[in-house]
């Protein structure tokens, strides 16, 4: 009898923690177009078979507002939502994305920079048409005034005295936004995904949600400095590993405190711990890749936290362990976490952009 109670107890425990889950998504494109760099890319034809695959497959598209709310205020969210966002102002947004999106009836955020859109480049949207967007009900937020790095410090300044000037142009550019489309939401992609520990709580400081470039889902166990994001152009954009990313859920994963930097020179990280809630899934079905250098060893130091020493060298540039493990309450999902790091070269310069 106990046995039973006992299992049914752990059933209810379960299927509580399902509901709770609160699991969203937030999906990354650039161009929507044939005719730009593939890596930025989606074209029209995948584009609409990735709104299909929302529309037929129970998920809630939601103004990326309701999500950023629901998070704040620790509310509850639909389960499989999802927000779609673009970065930069390009025009194939407007002429190719936009009837797609309005057909669907789907909301939408559209990150740009001021003095990109004030060259008027025939690539770029220009005011008028960004205006006309807003008041059709598109969000538009921040990019930045340029499209600088934040984690890119200029030669002769300090980071403190880099985060004061970027902050003052980051002001700019929400005032800007403000006064030409009538919005300010305090919302801000970072260019290139690349920011530092110091940035983040930085653009608390400012009272702007932070929005990043690597992968995961969100929910209201995610820092607002940084919500992740799903990049969901070439060559993310094949469904067939797109849908395990949009049924994904929010790790409750996080640094140690010894390991809580993104910036490294190349070899002068060697492994890293992370503390995790262990709750609904099993320990050894946890696994973490990293860009370059595939599945890494988990070494269990305790029923919360875990180390992995890495095979080779973390490469120079751009690099991401991601994190998974196969829920248990909900069958044929997977929890999802990406960690960011950026490898400086052995000079301790930035690599190319």
């Amino acid at each position: 009898m106990k046995k039973m109670l006992s299992l049914i107890l752990c059933c209810l425990g379960l299927i509580s923690y399902s509901f709770a889950s609160n699991a969203a998504v937030i999906l990354q494109y650039h161009h929507v177009s044939e005719l730009t760099a593939k890596s930025t890319s989606i074209s029209p034809q995948q584009f609409r078979k990735h709104l299909v695959y929302l529309k037929e497959n129970g998920f809630t598209v939601v103004a990326l507002s309701t999500l950023v709310d629901a998070i704040k205020n620790k509310k509850s969210l639909a389960d499989k939502t999802v927000a779609i966002t673009f970065d930069d102002a390009y025009l194939d947004i407007l002429t190719q994305a936009k009837p797609l999106l309005d057909s669907f009836n789907y909301p939408f955020t559209l990150f740009i920079n001021p003095s990109i859109v004030k060259r008027k480049s025939r690539h770029y949207l220009t005011w008028p048409q960004l205006k006309e967007m807003a008041d059709d009900g598109v969000m538009i937020a921040n990019h930045g005034f340029n499209h600088h790095s934040l984690a890119r410090i200029p030669q002769g300044m300090s980071e403190p005295q880099w985060l004061l000037e970027y902050g003052k142009l980051l002001e700019k550019s929400e005032a800007i936004i403000n006064e030409k489309t009538g919005q300010s939401w305090r919302y801000f992609a970072y260019p290139y995904g690349e920011f530092s520990h110091k940035a983040l709580a930085w653009l608390k400081k400012l009272d702007f949600v932070g929005f990043s470039q690597q992968s995961g889902a969100v929910g209201n166990i995610s820092d607002l400095s940084a919500l992740s994001r799903f990049p969901a152009s070439q060559p993310y954009d094949d469904l067939l590993t797109l849908k395990d990313k949009l049924n994904s859920l929010p790790l409750d994963l996080q640094t140690s405190s010894e390991n809580s930097q993104y910036i490294y020179r190349y070899q002068q990280l060697h492994t890293i711990s992370f503390d995790v809630v262990v709750n609904d899934f099993k320990k050894a079905q946890l696994s973490c890749y990293i860009t370059g250098m595939g599945k890494q060893k988990i070494v269990w130091q305790s029923s919360s936290k875990f180390t992995i020493n890495f095979n080779k060298p973390l490469p120079i540039g751009r690099v991401r362990s991601n994190c998974t493990a196969p829920s248990l309450s909900k069958p044929g999902r997977f929890y999802w976490y990406s960690h960011p790091w950026f490898i400086l070269n052995k000079r301790g310069d930035w690599y190319s952009l």
